[in-house]
């Protein structure tokens, strides 16, 4: 079912075009979609929820979003085709506190605010930014557009409250993308291996980024990656700082990605 109509839809694409329906490649995340898992699969688990997610069409959305994401005809329900997925033990955050173990870390301070940026910038050789680059620059060059987040979250005095760590929403109508219920992603357990007897969720809504919000997800079309492209050459002219990270590279970089990018990165910083 899925084959007789993705196929077709493909035909009609490639015939508006004229070119053979191998040769075509998706401009959209809308085309995208369709020509993977047809349209009764889009309709249903795709469109709803990325129109939701990104504030815009599925039709004016680049295809690149989508393609991170694999499609099988298997009853294999993992994420990724990844041979390891998952978090640390403990989660993201107890494995920054030991990256940072022995450093000093100082809370509570605005970069971006020029006379702390330029004091900041006395005491250190070479400066790892990662936050958004038009921001770093203050959006001379213009503002690229994000997607942001706002979290409503709730104590439930039950042990359980959806019996998985996420459960997304993939109708247009319900006013939050997922719901993340957070035990789930340690089993349920707490630190001595002991059943929890509540629970937190956190519903997570959508929004449109502004400034002074927080920047979540780049939104990555034409006209904002030649934007960004402007201040990319901007950054690579720059011998004192690097840039990178989600925000630095206005790249919707999954974790495992980004954490290689970060190796990548520190490779090439000097030493001295």
């Amino acid at each position: 079912r899925i084959e007789a109509q993705r196929r077709p839809y493909v035909e009609q694409l490639a015939a508006a075009l004229g070119i053979n329906p191998d040769e075509f490649t998706p401009s959209s995340l809308e085309e995208q979609a369709i020509s993977l898992v047809g349209t009764d699969i889009y309709e249903k688990l795709v469109k709803g929820y990325t129109e939701k997610q990104w504030g815009r069409r599925c039709s004016d959305l680049p295809s690149s979003i989508i393609r991170r994401l694999p499609v099988r005809l298997t009853f294999d329900n993992n994420y990724f085709n990844a041979l390891f997925q998952g978090i640390p033990i403990g989660g993201f955050t107890r494995m920054i506190d030991r990256m940072l173990d022995g450093v000093e870390v100082r809370t509570g301070v605005d970069y971006l605010d020029p006379p702390v940026r330029l004091s900041l910038e006395k005491e250190a050789a070479h400066v790892i930014y990662t936050g958004a680059i038009d921001a770093f620059y203050y959006y001379k060059l213009g503002y690229l557009e994000y997607r942001s987040l706002r979290f409503e979250e709730e104590l439930i005095d039950k042990e359980n409250y959806q019996g998985n760590a996420v459960v997304n929403y993939t109708d247009a109508d319900t006013p939050y993308t997922r719901i993340v219920e957070h035990k789930w992603f340690e089993f349920g357990r707490d630190a001595d291996g002991n059943a929890i007897p509540v629970t937190i969720i956190s519903r997570e809504y959508s929004l449109e980024w502004k400034p002074g919000t927080e920047s979540y997800y780049p939104i990555g079309d034409a006209k904002n990656n030649a934007l960004y492209a402007k201040y990319r050459e901007l950054a690579d002219a720059e011998e004192r700082f690097t840039i990178g990270g989600r925000l630095g590279e206005y790249r919707y970089y999954d974790m495992d990605v980004a954490i290689a990018r970060a190796l990548e990165m520190t490779d090439r910083i000097p030493s001295k």
